[in-house]
């Protein structure tokens, strides 16, 4: 599964395979599909409302924290379900874990726009 591409064809082979798990996450995951729902109305939200620049980009980094760490997820249940799917503890710790990164980064999202909008 080597990459021989180099150069601008490489970074182009990069974004078609990112385009490609925007893809499978948004078919595969509905919490994705929410966050990405939830995310068109968020933006605009906070583009409009943010007071400052630094606003903007705090309240634009909880969002976007949520989807990196939700398609880290998804990748990882991936590649636990392709090793097998009969119960193992490291399977469900692996899970849990990076379910537990995804929370945080809903807690970190929610504490930003928290903080901005209400203190």
């Amino acid at each position: 599964m080597k990459n021989e591409k180099t150069g601008f064809a490489r970074i182009i082979s990069a974004y078609k395979n990112s385009l490609c798990g925007f893809k499978t996450a948004f078919l595969s995951e509905a919490a994705f599909r929410q966050e990405v729902f939830l995310s068109l109305v968020l933006i605009p939200i906070a583009v409009f409302s943010g007071k400052s620049k630094i606003e903007i980009i705090l309240l634009l980094s909880g969002i976007f924290a949520v989807f990196i760490t939700e398609l880290l997820n998804t990748a990882i249940e991936y590649a636990i379900d392709r090793i097998g799917h009969e119960y193992h503890n490291y399977s469900k710790a692996s899970k849990d874990i990076a379910s537990a990164a995804v929370f945080l980064s809903l807690c970190y999202c929610v504490m930003v726009w928290g903080i901005i909008f209400l203190l």
